[in-house]
């Protein structure tokens, strides 16, 4: 029963968190994009809103990055680097500690706003609550996960992790054993963290989506049309990217 269970919850269970995670995101993007919009006014308690944003952010930016590069590069590139495992575990302490720390601190600082004003409160979603607490809760295990790293110095517990993550993007089908015997708040942060993702598509967390990066790929002119013989223009008439007008050759001399 217990091999079941570890198998389901680390074998499968990631790969519907990850199917729902990039359908779902691709769905509402498609459908509801312009749904995305903050459901309580940013000038409560702005002051706060913006230390708790920007702490969140900067910590939340960093821990992603670190555990992407940390878990799926392969364990020989480390090697070739000769970045010892212990030196990675201490890397992975201290910075993902410091922003961990800043990233609980945003949260919190989020959390209290959105759960104890009574005015944003009222305008604030189900959805809006649950995330918040979701995500204080798995920066609260996560940052308890560094009091049991200290007892593993040697990176045997991380080497564990890095192996049950690439087994799961390679589609091996015995990644899941390998959690088997790790420590109950490594499986519980774990657990958690597929879930966030499976919960994704159906939050607020959506936005990430809308950052302005699709500008980078547009190519040719935007023309906007002006008043011409005193006639009006709709506010707004943009006409499609128009290609680059091309220079009549000059004769020769």
């Amino acid at each position: 029963m217990r091999d079941m269970t570890i198998y389901i919850v680390y074998g499968l269970y990631p790969y519907l968190c990850f199917t729902v995670f990039l359908f779902g995101s691709l769905v509402r993007f498609d459908v509801e994009q312009y749904t995305w919009r903050s459901g309580s006014s940013q000038l409560l308690r702005r002051k706060q809103l913006m230390w708790g944003s920007n702490l969140f952010h900067l910590g939340i930016l960093v821990i992603f990055a670190g555990h992407f590069v940390g878990l799926l590069t392969p364990i020989q590139v480390f090697d070739a680097l000769g970045i010892s495992h212990t030196f990675k575990q201490w890397m992975a302490i201290i910075i993902g500690g410091v922003a961990g720390v800043f990233c609980f601190i945003g949260i919190t600082m989020l959390a209290h706003r959105r759960l104890f004003d009574p005015r944003i409160r009222k305008t604030s979603s189900y959805s809006d609550i649950a995330i918040l607490l979701l995500l204080w809760l798995q920066l609260t295990i996560g940052l308890g996960t560094i009091f049991v790293s200290l007892n593993h110095l040697d990176g045997h517990e991380m080497v564990r992790f890095m192996q049950w993550a690439q087994g799961i993007v390679t589609l091996q089908p015995g990644a899941s054993a390998l959690i088997a015997d790790a420590s109950p708040i490594f499986k519980a942060h774990l657990f958690l963290g597929m879930t966030i993702f499976l919960v994704f598509p159906f939050t607020r967390l959506v936005h990430i989506w809308s950052a302005p990066v699709w500008y980078l790929g547009r190519s040719g002119y935007q023309i906007v049309r002006t008043r011409r013989n005193g006639a009006a223009v709709t506010p707004g008439a943009v006409t499609a990217a128009a290609p680059r007008p091309v220079r009549a050759p000059m004769p020769a001399e």
